[in-house]
């Protein structure tokens, strides 16, 4: 089994009915509702392009269209309900509104079991009959390679599940307190990124020193250089990019094209000693939906099924 820290294979949902979404608002500073009719329409635009940025680059988006009759605002962000591991395993996460937990549908995870090779499923859903919920990876970013996970602690990232994926997968915890707009972050993969080598971080939004010193020193020990971003940049989503690699093993940072503009040269300089950048622009996702390029993509570490016929 081979441990990577990006993929080339990425699961997106195309949305039939992307809006607003009010129970998620009550904690998501990032979301903003407008009298634009046309949301549903602007997000398909936006998607279909996204997509074609990705086949471009020769990475592989399975895309996924949501059922037509779909009442879920925020479909769109498959990476909250499920994730997927190298070892073979998936697993399933408690969400915090009562209508994203309907995305967690039986034929994308049928889809999965019929074009890879799941070993294990790990169900963590029943947390919710406790009111406790870790929403996927973002809730959770996972330093893959070192076997680390950084957590934001709010609402919708309990403790109490964190401790038992990190026994279940031996991963060693990072958890902290980050703050926007006098609120808790409500996932902290807007404010950090972790790729293979480096790091992106609003280390601003972190609110206790010791907390913040613990993270860097993790960082610094997993030999990744620290790219810090600014409170302004996390809120055009900067944080929320997501290192993907090709079919030819070409690595990218993917990010949006709002997120690509609020940054500096000297930024930009230091991501592209890595890899290139690859951005789009979904800035009606962004804006009605709360999340960005990263909640857009749920990587797909799996093998393929050896037992798959064409």
């Amino acid at each position: 089994m081979t441990i990577r820290q990006s993929t080339n294979t990425l699961l997106m949902v195309r949305p039939t009915n992307f809006g607003f979404n009010a129970q998620t608002a009550v904690n998501n500073s990032f979301q903003t509702k407008t009298k634009n009719h046309d949301l549903q329409k602007q997000a398909l635009k936006e998607f279909d392009k996204m997509v074609e940025i990705l086949i471009a680059a020769k990475v592989n988006p399975i895309v996924v269209n949501d059922e037509p009759q779909s009442q879920l605002p925020d479909s769109i962000f498959p990476n909250n309900w499920f994730s997927t591991h190298s070892d073979g395993s998936l697993c399933l996460y408690p969400m915090f509104a009562e209508n994203r937990r309907l995305e967690r549908k039986d034929d994308i995870i049928n889809l999965l079991k019929n074009n890879f090779d799941i070993k294990n499923i790990f169900d963590f859903t029943h947390y919710e009959q406790q009111n406790k919920f870790l929403e996927g990876t973002g809730s959770m970013v996972l330093d893959r390679i070192n076997r680390i996970v950084y957590a934001c602690l709010s609402p919708r990232t309990d403790e109490d599940i964190l401790n038992d994926f990190c026994e279940k997968f031996q991963f060693k915890k990072c958890c902290f307190r980050a703050m926007f707009a006098d609120r808790e972050i409500y996932h902290t993969n807007v404010m950090l990124s972790i790729a293979d080598k480096y790091s992106i971080i609003c280390t601003k939004s972190i609110t206790d020193a010791n907390e913040l010193k613990t993270i860097i020193e993790n960082l610094f020990a997993a030999n990744k250089e620290v790219i810090e971003i600014s409170m302004e940049q996390m809120q055009h989503f900067a944080g929320n990019m997501l290192q993907i690699s090709n079919s030819d093993g070409e690595k990218f940072l993917a990010m949006s094209s709002q997120a690509y503009e609020s940054l500096n040269l000297e930024q930009i300089r230091k991501i592209e000693q890595y890899n290139n950048i690859l951005h789009s622009d979904i800035k009606t996702i962004e804006k009605t939906g709360g999340g960005s390029m990263r909640c857009m993509l749920a990587e797909i570490f799996f093998e393929k099924n050896p037992n798959k016929t064409n």
